[in-house]
Order: C-alpha cells, then sequence, then structure tokens
C-alpha cells in the first residue's frame, strides 16, 4: 500500500493533530489484529466485539498507527467519526491515485465465476488482481482496493448485493469504467420483494461510472427501465449483441462459440450457464485488446474460486457434483438442467438432494415448489428433498415420481434430520451412480459431501 500516515490522515479528514506523529510510510491496513505485519495499519471496526480492544494487540503484532473513534494515548493514531466510511473513502481516493482501470461484476449467479473468468483473462496481458474469497461488501471491496499490489493495472471487482443501494455505495466508491451484470434472479428476494427490485439494486453498479463506462448486461427486459441513458450498454443473450452458439455440454467441461471470438472456446467445468459467463469475460477481454488465443488458453486453464459448482468423487467411487455454496430458483434450476442433461453411468443411478433455498420471502414455499417444472422422472431417477420450505415440492414429487424414488427430511426448528439425511444417502449409493447435492450454504448439505467423501 503505497501511502504515508500524513496522506491517508488528510484523505480521510482527522480530526486529530496527526503530526504530532512521526510520517511513517504504512503498510497493508488490517481489521483483524492478528493480521497485522509490521509496518500496519488498524482498522477498529465494530461487530461481534469493538474492533478499539484489539488496539494495542494490533500494536504488539506490529502496527506503526491505528485508525479510532475516540482519543487514544501512546500510540500514533488517526481520529476519524467512523472508521468503516473511513476505509471506504480511503479505497476510493486509493483506486484513483494508482490509476488502476475498474471492472466491476454483479448479478444474482456466476458473479464470483465471472469475476475470475474475466481477471485470467486479463492476467495474459495486464498486471491483474481481483477480489478474493467473497470479500464484495462494503468492507471487502475496499479492504481489497487497498491490499492490491502497487503495479497492478487491472483490478476486478466482485459487487455483492443483500440491500437495497449497497451496489450504489460500491460503484461509487470503486468507480468502474467496465460494468458486468450476470444475471437478475431471485437471490435475497426476501428483502427486495420481486425481480424488479433485484434489478434497479444491481443496475446501481453504473452509478460511479463516467459517461465512457461500459455496462454489458443481460438480454432480460426486467432490467429494460433501469438501463443507463449516458452509457454505452451491450446486451448478451438470444437475439442481442453478443450470443453462443454451438455449445456442447459434458459432465466436467464445455465446448461452445460465440461470435465474440473466431474460435471455438473449451471450458473445464460444467452447466451452460458457465458457457454465458466466459462468453461475457471473452468480451470485456476483447474490449482490453486482449488477443484471441490468450482468451481461448486462458478460459481453457481456467482455476476457480472453489466452493462453487465442482465435480467430487464419493469414497465408493460415485460421482458427487456439489453446489452447496448458496441457492436460489434460477441456480437450482441451471444446475438441475445441467446435471438432468448428462447421460448416466453405465448401470449407475442418478440422485439429486436438493435443500431449502433461503432469503425469499413470503412467497418461499411457492418458489420451492415451481422447481417441479425442472424435475423429471427421466432424467432422475430419485431426489431427496431437505428442509422446511421444501417440503410441499417434496409431496408434489412423490406424486410424479415412481413410489420409493423420492424422500423427504425434515430441517425445522424442533427437528434437523441431516443425519438420518446423511446415512440414507450412503445406503442408497451406489458406486457408479452420479449425484447431486444442491441448497443454501446454511443448510449444511457441505456436510453430506464430506461424509460421502470420506467413509
Amino acid at each position: 500500500m503505497k501511502l504515508t500516515l500524513y496522506e491517508v490522515a488528510k484523505v480521510v479528514g482527522a480530526k486529530n493533530k496527526v503530526s504530532d506523529f512521526d510520517d511513517y510510510p504504512l503498510g497493508n491496513i488490517e481489521f483483524d489484529s492478528r493480521k497485522i505485519e509490521k509496518g500496519g495499519l488498524f482498522l477498529p471496526l465494530k461487530g461481534a466485539r469493538d474492533g478499539h480492544e484489539f488496539i494495542e494487540t494490533a500494536f504488539d503484532n506490529g502496527a506503526v498507527a491505528t485508525f479510532s473513534e475516540r482519543e487514544i494515548k501512546g500510540h500514533p493514531y488517526i481520529l476519524v467519526d467512523d472508521a468503516l466510511a473511513a476505509l471506504q473513502e480511503l479505497a476510493a481516493y486509493y483506486l484513483k491515485k494508482m490509476r488502476v482501470d475498474v471492472i466491476a461484476v454483479t448479478g444474482s449467479n456466476g458473479k464470483t465465476t465471472t469475476k475470475d473468468m474475466i481477471a485470467a483473462i486479463l492476467e495474459t496481458e495486464y498486471k491483474t488482481y481481483k477480489t478474493q474469497g467473497n470479500y464484495n461488501n462494503e468492507i471487502g471491496l475496499p479492504y481489497t482496493a487497498l491490499h492490491m499490489p502497487d503495479d497492478t493495472e487491472k483490478i476486478v471487482l466482485e459487487m455483492g448485493q443483500d440491500h437495497m443501494g449497497d451496489i450504489h455505495l460500491l460503484s461509487s466508491l470503486a468507480k468502474p469504467h467496465i460494468a458486468v451484470v450476470t444475471l437478475i434472479g431471485e437471490a435475497h428476494l426476501e428483502f427486495f420483494g420481486s425481480r424488479e427490485k433485484i434489478a434497479e439494486g444491481k443496475l446501481q453498479i453504473t452509478d460511479g461510472m463516467d459517461s465512457d463506462g461500459i455496462l454489458i448486461a443481460p438480454a432480460d427486459k426486467i432490467i429494460d427501465a433501469y438501463l443507463p441513458d449516458n452509457q454505452k450498454v451491450i446486451r448478451f443473450g438470444d437475439g442481442a449483441e453478443i450470443y453462443l452458439d454451438n455449445l456442447v455440454e459434458h459432465k466436467d467441461s464445455l465446448t461452445f462459440t460465440t461470435n465474440v471470438i473466431d474460435q471455438p472456446i473449451t471450458l473445464p467445468v460444467p452447466g451452460k450457464y458457465n458457457a454465458t459467463n466466459a462468453m461475457v469475460a471473452a468480451y470485456v477481454g476483447k474490449l482490453l485488446a486482449v488477443a484471441d488465443d490468450d482468451i481461448v488458453e486462458a478460459l481453457a486453464n481456467l482455476n476457480l474460486t472453489r466452493n462453487r459448482t465442482e465435480w467430487k468423487k464419493a469414497a465408493n467411487g460415485a460421482e458427487i457434483l456439489s453446489d452447496v455454496y448458496n441457492a436460489n430458483p434460477t441456480a437450482m434450476r441451471l444446475i438441475l438442467e445441467t446435471f438432468s442433461a448428462i447421460s448416466a453411468n453405465e448401470g449407475g443411478k442418478k440422485i439429486a438432494v436438493l435443500a431449502d433455498m433461503k432469503e425469499l420471502g413470503q412467497d418461499s414455499v411457492q418458489l420451492h415448489t415451481n422447481m417441479i417444472t425442472s424435475l423429471s422422472p427421466d432424467a432422475l431417477d430419485t431426489v431427496i428433498f431437505y428442509g422446511e420450505d421444501i417440503a410441499e415440492l417434496a409431496q408434489l414429487a412423490s406424486q410424479m415420481f415412481p413410489l420409493g424414488h423420492v424422500y423427504y427430511f425434515k430441517k425445522t426448528a424442533e427437528e434437523d434430520q441431516l443425519e438420518d439425511l446423511i446415512k440414507h444417502v450412503k445406503t442408497i449409493l451406489g458406486s457408479k451412480d452420479q449425484i447431486l447435492l444442491k441448497g443454501s450454504n446454511s443448510m449444511q448439505l457441505s456436510k453430506v459431501v464430506e461424509a460421502l467423501e470420506t467413509d
């Protein structure tokens, strides 16, 4: 981080006389006192614990200065009214100071994968940094910006949204030159009330863009009312400006062509939705003058952030398609479509384990029940349901599938049958079978995956 104590104090409008201290060059900023390294700047945030309690620990671990919302003695500090606001203001200044090009990515599904794809492509030509893990909120994004290497030329920032205004804040801070919206789904519907409101929130990604900015967004009519009129807009999808052709799905890879480049693209990941993500990433690469050969090679050797859709191996040899990081109706439909299209192994069954999708609001039960159109006895041998809001879907599926091919396990405040679910899956899963697991992270289907891998 190429900043000094006096420079930071000036940027955030320090309320104390920082000139009483020496003007130290500062290392990385950290809000976890255990991660502070020699020369670091500590940021005491208020969460489950007040970070001010750990200021002494931070200095013991090597900090040379700290932000603080109250006066302290014995250490160099920068007095501010709000430490988080100071972090955000500092990050906005730093992005501008370093003259780095910002590419921002949001969407109800696919934003992390698309971020990874864009970064992989840009890395072939530029010094590129990206959001690490899921650091995509009002703390994580400015933290990412302040941790980018000094020689960074392009930074790919993921922007998450839990409530209206979240994306506006992040866009205003980052001021992206290129913005990508991957998809408008039902994620966090509980907080927004409708897909229209979700679309409105996601399209705030353009709020911090200049007039020469470029928005890349899906050809979904739900966003039409929220498109900017002062920036270039590129749409993707069927009948749009950029589109896919000749898509072929394999168990653990995809091949397709697109009008973005003249070469076919191969991806080492399943799911045709990932072809769309890759097409968008390729378009970003083209906008930034990356050669077609480099785009194709980067996508062919993709290394995605873990905990997303991936094939694993059960201890007994069965194939596990794990997608247990998060879930909403759009994401569940897409992965069921992919899993259903894959040919079963000879002599093997295809089993789906589906758990509750969280944060869907008052229509949650109905949104779960609507998933029945994505379940086919012709494509799936057995479906196992787990949760509370998913119970009616389980009942409906039991009327469509043969007797003994649908199972339901509860997860309520009074009863959690996860261990029973794990035992049942182990009982019916054969060595030649393929099994899909999909549900929200809080449903802990990762424990099922772990049990299948290790026992």
